[in-house]
């Protein structure tokens, strides 16, 4: 089967170094980008348009920071039709197929139009709206594209990609043609070959230049956010770059990446003498890279100030004696501190809600951001006082719409957020560039708390933000002591540390269904979810969520989801296979996923309702965006919560499996847990031996010169 991408899969061409990377997100999934603007100009700014606002400011702080930066000295024909190179696209793009396993292991409002998917989650301040490629650039890569044996179809996006001039660029350096996702090595010497002929062969720079940006990219797909130079050159070596040492110096020539020296352990004192302190070189790309470095300047500034005056010392202990227990802690915390970690379950929810409550009874604007539309609304439950009928709306948000301007109180005349205490939500799910963007966007003086569970999957896109912040113990860290209950609380809280314990359920709120074969999984999948949990637990299968670690094969989320449609929404498929009824999963761009239902379909596209809010998919966008939703991969359901949950493992999943990854499948459900179990032993040896695979990353070792008693 597909391995959902950050769970063990084969490498598809051999491997590399890393092979054992860790969780990597869905690739069709992503964030929006943030607008400045407020109130209904910013509700009316679609997410497509935000991101690419988003993404011309980013680039902008990005060639800034580049300029400051010292760098360190230092072919067959395709092997597939065009049609087998449109179709790898295509997979990538929609999220069918899983990134290459290069560093991965061997997911009445508005009515808005969807936005287009864009490669990352990308976010900041709103401004015109970049025009698409010219018709004669289009009509000059289509050109190229055609006598290289590429399909035609990919000239808009290839002429996206390289601009003006795109043509002539592509032409003279056919190997730019890797840029776009889903493209291979492979497939790119091969439309090289095409078009360059003799001169065409593996020891070519141009060659071993956009090699190594593809393996960086591969390697911010699985999570990391740089690569050790020993590590690069490896996989260089591995994809037949005869002097690897050299391509990755061509690429930091041309300004592809960037490469940086690191002390090994920045809290060592001084060396004697013409000693000199063991550091270690890694590379990255220039956006992850200085995204990271952004997020540490932006922490050390929340956390080295002082935070703003609201209520004195006496009411904010006042407030915290009354909530009491490990609510009153992170209340006393967040009383001194700018910025403060707080970990726990779902069941510690209701300490973060009783911290904005005190806040807000304080006088102070605080405001808190979930992950998901799902997160927001479960949240949004717990925020207010019952004897305070008459309340404003909870100041709940996700955390697109807060950086967009769509949800949230909106930015201030100098562009950062008009708040004073921000609760970030789901917090292992942030990204280094989206932590970036909302530490940037942070007033002087305002506090931040990032609250999560951190057994959970980390996020989809580049970096382990919370999990480097925990580990570089640069702020007041509250551990909630409030455990999930029930049976599944059990369950969940023992998988947590490495234990899958037998738990007593008299209310069937734990079900163990063995099966021999896909088959059988499938078919006992569709029983569960159709006739068995409805009769015997009361939970209706429109609020099952089925879970299983891939997409494809026999028992990932496209075979399962077919079952699932003929079982409980047969139709026609008129629309791209969708019909009126439908559960979906959407994803407005890679990294982000929203649950839903198809509404209708007509002329203007395909019209949905995620979290109650109405979205139009364009024609052209449904293949890329949208797939059914009765079944999810971890990576996608992650943040949300149903009343009954199927977690499928068939027999060819157990090398998908690792402790993070069924710690967030069994903790998606609420009363009741189905688990179809094909995998034997593999499950236990999961929980007890497979952890979270480590992510290279950069943050401890930069906040650690900036932050008194930080741990690089």
């Amino acid at each position: 089967m597909d391995a959902e991408p950050g769970t063990p899969g084969d490498a598809e061409d051999g491997g590399g170094p890393q092979a054992d990377a860790p969780d990597s997100g869905d690739t069709a999934e992503g964030g929006t980008g943030p607008d400045a603007e407020t109130g209904k100009d910013a509700a009316r700014l679609s997410e497509a348009e935000a991101e690419l606002a988003a993404q011309r400011l980013e680039r902008e702080r990005i060639e800034k920071r580049k300029a400051e930066k010292q760098r360190i000295a230092s072919g067959t024909k395709l092997s597939g039709t065009a049609a087998d190179l449109l179709a790898a696209v295509r997979a990538v793009e929609s999220g069918e197929k899983p990134v290459a396993a290069v560093f991965q292991e061997p997911e009445p409002t508005p009515r808005r139009t969807a936005a287009e998917p864009r490669p990352q989650p990308v976010s900041a301040g709103a401004a015109a709206v970049a025009a698409g490629p010219a018709p004669q650039t289009v009509e000059a890569v289509r050109l190229v594209l055609s006598e290289g044996g590429a399909p035609e179809v990919l000239a808009p996006q290839v002429a996206s990609l390289l601009g003006e001039g795109a043509g002539e660029s592509l032409r003279s350096d056919p190997w730019q043609l890797l840029r776009v996702g889903g493209v291979r090595p492979e497939q790119a010497d091969g439309f090289a070959r095409a078009l360059l002929g003799a001169e065409c062969g593996p020891d070519d720079e141009r060659r071993g230049r956009a090699v190594t940006v593809w393996l960086l990219e591969q390697a911010a797909l699985a999570g990391h956010t740089a690569l050790e130079m020993s590590a690069l050159t490896a996989a260089l070596a591995q994809r037949s770059v005869p002097d690897p040492d050299a391509a990755v110096q061509s690429a930091l020539a041309e300004g592809d990446a960037l490469a940086f020296q690191d002390v090994l352990d920045p809290t060592a004192p001084e060396p004697e003498g013409d000693e000199e302190r063991p550091v270690r070189v890694l590379v990255g790309l220039e956006r992850y890279a200085l995204a990271e470095e952004s997020l540490a300047d932006g922490l050390a500034r929340v956390i080295n100030s002082v935070p703003k005056e609201d209520g004195s010392g006496a009411e904010w202990e006042g407030t915290a004696a009354s909530a009491g227990g490990s609510a009153a802690e992170l209340i006393r915390a967040v009383a001194g501190h700018g910025l403060v970690l707080h970990t726990g379950g779902e069941a510690s929810l209701a300490e973060p809600a009783a911290l904005l409550d005190a806040a807000r009874g304080l006088g102070l604007r605080a405001w808190a951001a979930a992950h998901s539309p799902i997160g927001r609304e479960r949240f949004a439950s717990l925020v207010g006082r019952a004897d305070a009928p008459d309340a404003p709306e909870p100041a709940v948000a996700t955390v697109a719409g807060l950086l967009s301007g769509a949800e949230g109180p909106g930015r201030d005349a100098d562009g950062t957020l008009d708040l004073d205490l921000l609760v970030v939500l789901d917090a292992p799910q942030l990204d280094v560039e989206t932590a970036a963007l909302l530490a940037e966007s942070l007033p002087d003086g305002a506090r931040l708390v990032l609250t999560g569970d951190p057994a959970v999957l980390w996020s989809a896109g580049p970096g382990r933000v919370f999990a480097d912040l925990l580990a570089a113990r640069v702020c007041p860290q509250v551990a909630s002591r409030r455990p999930d209950p029930g049976p599944l609380g059990e369950l969940v809280s023992g998988i947590g540390i490495g234990e899958l314990p037998q738990v007593e359920a008299p209310g069937k709120e734990v079900v163990i269904v063995p099966v021999r074969d896909a088959g059988e999984a499938v078919h006992r999948t569709v029983q569960l979810v159709a006739d068995s949990v409805p009769r015997a637990i009361g939970v209706p299968a429109e609020d099952t969520q089925v879970i299983t670690p891939g997409h494809g094969g026999a028992v990932g989320t496209r075979a399962l989801n077919t079952a699932l449609k003929e079982q409980l929404n047969s139709g026609p498929g008129r629309f791209g296979g969708f019909d009126p009824g439908d559960r979906i999963a959407y994803s407005p761009a890679p990294g982000r996923t929203l649950p839903g239902r198809v509404v209708k379909a007509d002329a203007e596209g395909l019209h949905l309702s995620c979290a109650g809010e109405a979205v139009v998919v364009p024609k052209e966008r449904v293949e890329q965006s949208v797939r059914h939703g009765w079944a999810l991969t971890a990576h996608q359901a992650v943040g949300g919560r149903w009343p009954a949950v199927v977690v499928v493992l068939p027999g060819d999943a157990a090398q998908a499996l690792s402790r993070p990854w069924v710690y967030t499948a069994f903790g998606r459900a609420e009363r009741h847990l189905s688990v179809v179990h094909g995998v034997e032993q593999a499950l236990p040896r999961a929980v007890a031996e497979i952890p979270a695979k480590p992510r290279t990353t950069r943050l401890p070792t930069l906040l650690a010169p900036q932050v008194p008693g930080a741990t690089g």
